[in-house]
């Protein structure tokens, strides 16, 4: 009897680094929407290099909360609304789900507006016609395409981020004085509560942890493990990986915002354009700072990265409803066999469009929204930590206890910046 072939060994090095590049990384990029790029652009245009060193105290943060979702995800088998409704009540549950589809279609209305808008720029194109054809053509692509379509495009358009970073290089910065303000926090001002509050909300926001949480899912699904008792549990190597995927991905989008941060304040800080509105002032205001080269990176950008969010904001809202409703979900399924689920996402996209023609403001609209996501996100963090830490839940593998400090640790601080833009 011929003996069967050894499976294959697991990948080793650089290789190993590649095949486990995946939800992490695409949830990173995504956490640099429009939304976010506004934020760092206003921050950056109005305290200079004030902030920099936001960008390496949110990594590590970020990255526990993150992986805490992903840890979720891949243990219980379930999204995350899924996993928040063994440990708290349903009602509770379908409210933190309204909250976040609210919030997630102003966020799409305004990351619409915010593309539009620079693609009106480029082509010289009426803008409202490109929301339309933008919320049209990203629904009906999540629509056809399964998931491992939908997240091998969105692993590939995280690419387009690195355009920031090739535009701060190209203001010629002072890289010592850059090093300074990135080593050295000063004590906000007022103001700059709000500032922090509203990166803090960007960088560590609601729904990247519903959309963490279900791409484990997805990915699990993807492999035939279809049934939840299948999806239980996690092998000690797939943690290691997702811990590798989510570290590099969560350090990536810091990196971005590190460089957008840079690229304002080298720019329009620097000549006293502090109080720029829309993402076409900030674009044009570059051209004659830094180039026609820059401009065209920061509106290029913001298409590109409109392109990664926008799935991410409807589709973690639609997973929400899902789960706590206990609807038929999953980017796996033909539109037939889950039209709850699609119609969340139709849904979005659809008020998204509809925002643009009431003649909203998208770099208010986006920066405001930053800020109210990072007043709601210390709530669902004290959640995600109930259950994260619960042995029962997590079927034996809850977080270890760097990882609930972690947590704890960036509960407080959300909480401490929204007192301190408050009271202070």
């Amino acid at each position: 009897m011929t003996a069967a072939p050894a499976p294959p060994a697991p990948p080793t090095g650089i290789r190993r680094l590649f095949s486990v590049l995946g939800p992490g990384v695409v949830t990173g990029a995504a956490d640099d929407d429009p939304s976010g790029i506004a934020t760092y652009s206003v921050v950056g245009a109005r305290f200079g290099t004030g902030l920099l060193w936001t960008a390496w105290v949110s990594w590590p943060l970020m990255a526990a909360v993150q992986m805490a979702c992903a840890r979720i995800g891949m243990v219980t088998g379930r999204g995350l609304a899924g996993a928040l409704r063994q440990k708290f009540p349903r009602g509770l549950v379908a409210a933190a789900a309204v909250a976040l589809f609210l919030a997630n279609t102003l966020n799409v209305g305004a990351d619409l507006a915010g593309m539009a808008d620079a693609a009106e720029m480029l082509t010289g194109w009426d803008s409202h016609l490109f929301v339309v054809a933008f919320g049209a053509g990203i629904a009906w692509a999540i629509i056809r395409f399964r998931y491992h379509q939908i997240a091998a495009v969105l692993k590939w358009l995280a690419l387009v981020l690195f355009a920031y970073i090739v535009a701060a290089f190209d203001t010629r910065p002072d890289w010592g004085e850059v090093l300074r303000a990135a080593v050295a926090p000063g004590w906000p001002t007022r103001d700059g509560w709000g500032a922090l509050v509203a990166i803090l909300g960007t960088t560590i926001s609601p729904y990247l942890f519903f959309w963490q949480a279900s791409q484990e899912v997805e990915e699990e699904k993807a492999m035939g493990r279809r049934i939840l008792v299948r999806r239980e549990g996690a092998s000690q190597r797939d943690l290691a990986d997702r811990r590798l995927d989510v570290g590099i991905g969560t350090f990536f989008s810091n990196l971005v915002m590190f460089f957008v941060i840079l690229t304002t304040a080298r720019t329009l800080h620097l000549h006293g354009l502090t109080q720029l509105e829309t993402s076409r002032e900030v674009a044009q205001a570059l051209r004659p700072l830094a180039g026609r080269f820059a401009e065209v990176l920061y509106t290029v950008g913001i298409v590109g990265v409109g392109l990664l969010a926008i799935p991410t904001l409807a589709g973690s809202a639609a997973y929400a409803f899902a789960e706590t409703f206990g609807w038929r979900q999953g980017l796996d399924r033909k539109f037939a066999r889950a039209r709850y689920f699609y119609g969340v996402i139709v849904l979005a996209t659809a008020a998204g469009v509809v925002l643009d023609f009431a003649d909203v403001n998208p770099v208010r609209i986006l920066y405001g929204t930053a800020v109210v996501n990072g007043l709601l996100a210390p709530f669902l963090l004290l959640g995600i930590l109930a259950v994260a830490a619960d042995r029962r839940v997590m079927r034996g593998q809850p977080i270890p206890r760097l990882s609930v400090a972690l947590l704890a640790a960036t509960t407080v601080l959300l909480f401490g910046a929204a007192a301190g833009m408050f009271f202070l």
